[in-house]
């Protein structure tokens, strides 16, 4: 079983609700000229997205082969034994 609190998955939620906040708000504080920062905080929110994404690959693969390289090991050990 993973951790009771994954920190990736609640800063990608706690981002992205902020994202879609953000858009609202500045449709609602400067009318049609909030266009331009409306597209700029959905970029910011898909770099945010995909940065997150990409940590949280790279975090799986280092376990996977944190856990391939005790197997071996441990096989290892077993034939030497």
């Amino acid at each position: 079983m993973g951790r009771s609190t994954d920190h990736l998955r609640a800063l990608a939620i706690a981002s992205q609700a902020i994202g879609f906040v953000l858009i609202i708000a500045l449709e609602t504080w400067l009318g049609d000229a909030a266009r331009p920062w409306q597209g700029t905080t959905l970029v910011v929110m898909l770099v945010a997205a995909v940065w997150i994404a990409l940590v949280r690959l790279y975090r799986r693969n280092r376990q996977r082969k944190r856990v391939f390289e005790r197997t071996r090991e441990d096989a290892e050990d077993e034939t030497t034994d």
